[in-house]
């Protein structure tokens, strides 16, 4: 489990290829204060697990449906990534929850200045954008961010400058594409409030769910 509060930006030092899988190394500085082999790291937005540490790289496999699902197959040799290690118990929850378990992709469609802060159009399938609310949380490559508006094709995000400067943000322009990961309670709403397999409706509705506070 992840905050979106991204730690630095690693670079890609190596890919081995498979027919439908990879292997990533990674390079870094910060992450690997206390990182050990079997620790989760977000790369991107993509919870990986860090299979074999030599001094400040890590390497991971990446599995068939996560290349599917991500941009991490587009990536190559010297690209940057944003890195995030999970998040210990007991310790700011500075972002929001972030599962590292990528939804889908999207494509930056304007990149615009607001005074200090730099406004992100994103377009996304209509089935991600259903999950994402305005001023709800939505994490872009792995970056916790608050969605300023959206439409039924595009979303918008406002990023401050800290964001900007220490993320993969700064060097994305419109037409590039990004990991999406959207809120995880809206997905288990939806499967909850769906029809059980034998027939029956949920028992947990509008009128459930309003009653006791939600």
């Amino acid at each position: 489990m992840f905050t979106g509060i991204i730690e630095e930006v690693g670079t890609i030092k190596s890919i081995s290829r498979g027919r439908v899988s990879s292997r990533l190394t990674i390079s870094g500085n910060v992450i690997f204060d206390d990182l050990k082999i079997g620790d989760s790291v977000s790369v991107s937005g993509v919870c990986l697990t860090a299979a074999e540490i030599s001094g400040g790289t890590f390497t991971a496999d990446v599995m068939h449906e996560t290349l599917d699902r991500s941009l991490l197959g587009t990536l190559n040799a010297g690209s940057a990534v944003n890195l995030e290690r999970a998040v210990k118990i007991g310790g700011r929850l500075g972002g929001h929850i972030v599962s590292g378990h990528i939804d889908g992709t999207g494509t930056i469609k304007d990149i615009t200045k607001d005074d200090n802060a730099v406004l992100f159009s994103v377009a996304a399938d209509k089935k991600l954008l259903r999950y994402i609310a305005e001023k709800g949380s939505v994490a872009i490559d792995g970056i916790s961010l608050t969605v300023t508006s959206v439409t039924d094709a595009a979303f918008s995000v406002s990023v401050i400058p800290h964001t900007a400067e220490n993320t993969t943000l700064v060097s994305k322009k419109p037409g590039g594409t990004v990991n999406i990961e959207t809120d995880c309670i809206a997905k288990y709403v939806e499967k909850l409030l769906a029809p059980a397999d034998n027939g029956e409706n949920s028992k947990i509705t509008r009128e459930f769910l309003t009653r006791y506070g939600f």
